[in-house]
């Protein structure tokens, strides 16, 4: 049975940007052990969302399904509020991940996020820029490397 990476959906959802990640994580075709992932989508009920460009996504599953040790990994995209603290459940659910020792990948606003919730001050980061980062009032910027992705 296929290990699952959860994508996080919301309204506003820039769904462009998760895209790549999706494809190859769960595309047969790209994976070096075919059928080792499938990606489900998660958001915070059943209930449809609509992303940034007005597709419709019928979650999977919502966020009180979700426990960190069914999951291989949770990707965070970005969406209209991240900087103002929206998707607070997914910043929980992220935490939650990282507790268990789940990677969590998250791009552009989701990093926002992230560093609005805490869940940057003490581990290596990177994001769109660390002014980015630096405006959200943070502590981690010890930890920002600029780079395209940390692990």
């Amino acid at each position: 049975m296929p290990a699952t990476v959860h994508l996080a959906v919301y309204d506003t959802l820039s769904d462009w940007e998760p895209g790549f990640a999706v494809a190859h994580v769960n595309g047969r075709q790209f994976q070096h052990a075919p059928g080792r992932y499938v990606v489900r989508t998660v958001a915070a009920t059943r209930e449809p969302v609509t992303t940034m460009g007005g597709v419709r996504i019928v979650p999977d599953l919502a966020l009180d399904e979700l426990a960190p040790g069914d999951s291989a990994m949770l990707i965070l995209s970005g969406a209209h509020g991240w900087e103002a603290g929206a998707n607070a459940g997914m910043v929980d659910a992220a935490r939650r991940f990282l507790d268990a020792g789940v990677p969590v990948a998250a791009i552009c606003g989701a990093t926002a996020g992230l560093a609005l919730g805490g869940l940057l001050d003490d581990r290596r980061h990177t994001s769109n820029a660390p002014e980015y980062l630096a405006a959200m009032g943070y502590a981690g910027a010890d930890h920002y490397v600029d780079a395209p992705a940390v692990t």
